[in-house]
């Protein structure tokens, strides 16, 4: 027999948004009102590592670099998906293991399509 669901079953969830939500916003507002207000020509200079910024923040950048980090992406969230499928592996039996081979396989597809359009070679 199902056990039903009641909302309080979901308070300790809403408590931990509700804790986690207010320290965001009290952290900022606290580090606002206590932080430092100094201003001026040298404080407002970008300023990174200790290297003065020369030329423009707007320079051409390879579209090769934003490929390889959204495919990065894309193949790191697959982990997402095979990680609730390993600890449910017994539970699911035949099933799910054939439906992880479908979803690895339509992985391996793309990225054979990857490799033959050559995205991950650099110039």
């Amino acid at each position: 027999m199902e056990k039903m669901h009641v909302p309080s079953d979901y308070l300790p969830i809403l408590i931990q948004l509700g804790l986690a939500l207010s320290f965001v916003v009290v952290t900022m507002i606290v580090t606002h009102l206590i932080g430092p207000k100094r201003k001026g020509k040298n404080k407002d200079i970008a300023f990174e590592c200790g290297v003065e910024s020369i030329g423009d923040a707007r320079t051409p950048i390879s579209i090769k670099y934003f490929l390889v980090a959204i495919l990065f992406v894309l193949f790191d969230v697959e982990i997402i998906f095979m990680y609730p499928w390993a600890v449910n592996f017994l539970d699911l039996g035949w099933f799910g293991f054939w439906e992880m081979l479908t979803f690895v396989g339509l992985l391996l597809i793309g990225f054979y399509y990857i490799i033959r359009r050559d995205v991950l070679k650099w110039e």
